[in-house]
């Protein structure tokens, strides 16, 4: 709400007791009201947005970026990111001044005790149904098999999802090669028995090998179990249920065993839901103004980023043109992430 400056009311009273002395004055010219937009804009100032080097947290650097600049006035940098160097310079060097998407479990323990100390601070949880991994299975097949809820019910119907390279028995397809989820997808497959079962499990190679098996199994109506993640262009294309996995997170055994390359002894454990914040400074902490209030607010679900992603993965869109189109056909997502004046500012300027 606009507010009438002192000077502008003083003059206003001088010229009420001038006229009732019957003396013609003109009156000073009254000094400006400061609008909402203006205050925001000052308070904001300067912010460093990381650019997240992965897809959702890319797009949702750029929607930080469109907001804070066009409806808020910040002067916004955005700055190239991953998840520990950036954590880690916000820590020691206080920048960048904003996280938009981080995946804070891995550095929880100096994430919180910077957090305690007053250096950052939490914003709200940018995917408000955290980050999700798992085994999968196509909706079409748990329709027609719904008695298919665990991955104990999956275990038990390898004729289901037949491997390629033996009809006689299951596939389950592993993580990409070389990332740490290709471990646990193994040592769960060794926890559950998988092999006893009659599974095989299957090397997709590369993100682009797993993405690919998933594809042929759905234009082919085929059977197809393995493990995947959320958020993702995939899910948005096609419909997967993730299987419950019948068990508790086992922190200890999760940690100490299954996440390793050697384990000995597995034990069946549901993956961790991972926990996703927005990170500020301190710094931008105090200065951000209203800016605040929108991190504080600006949070979606997997399920609204699975469908952006798999729009730019269609369209061979930069995080740009992704948070350009959310922005413009999503406006119900969004705009009660901030005040009606912010939205109506953001929509006329794109």
């Amino acid at each position: 709400m606009s507010r009438t400056p002192l000077t502008t009311l003083t003059v206003m009273a001088c010229a009420v007791l001038l006229a009732a002395c019957g003396k013609q004055e003109t009156a000073a010219p009254a000094a400006p009201v400061a609008t909402t937009a203006d205050a925001a804009s000052q308070a904001c100032g300067k912010v460093t947005v990381a650019n997240m080097n992965w897809q959702s947290a890319e797009v949702l650097a750029h929607i930080d970026n469109i907001i804070l600049s066009r409806g808020y006035g910040c002067e916004v940098e955005l700055v190239p990111g991953d998840t520990m160097p950036t954590l880690t310079a916000m820590m020691e060097k206080g920048q960048p001044d904003v996280a938009p998407e981080a995946w804070v479990n891995a550095v929880r323990q100096p994430l919180d005790a910077a957090v305690k100390e007053g250096k950052l601070h939490y914003a709200a949880q940018s995917l408000k149904d955290g980050g999700v991994e798992g085994l999968w299975i196509p909706k079409y097949v748990a329709d027609a098999n719904p008695d298919i809820k665990t991955i104990e019910d999956a275990l038990k119907r390898p004729d289901l999802f037949p491997s390629a390279e033996d009809k006689k028995k299951g596939a389950l397809h592993n993580c990409p090669s070389g990332w740490n989820c290709q471990l646990t997808t193994g040592n769960a497959f060794k926890a559950w028995g998988a092999a006893d079962k009659g599974f095989l499990l299957v090397d997709t190679g590369s993100a682009a090998g797993l993405d690919g098996s998933i594809a042929k199994a759905y234009e082919r109506k085929e059977g197809w179990l393995g493990y995947y993640w959320a958020p993702t262009s995939i899910l948005g294309k096609y419909d997967m249920v993730k299987l419950d996995a019948g068990v508790p997170h086992d922190k200890d055994a999760w940690e100490n065993c299954n996440s390793k390359a050697e384990c000995d002894n597995p034990i069946k454990s549901d993956w961790a839901r991972a926990e996703v914040y927005t990170v500020i400074t301190d710094r931008f902490q105090k200065a951000g103004g209203p800016a605040i209030e929108y991190l504080n607010k600006r949070s979606w679900g997997n399920d609204t980023v699975n469908a952006l992603l798999s729009w730019m993965s269609d369209n061979q869109a930069t995080g740009a043109d992704g948070a350009a189109h959310f922005l413009k056909t999503q406006p119900e997502v969004w705009s009660g992430w901030v005040t009606p004046e912010v939205a109506e500012k953001v929509k006329a300027s794109l």
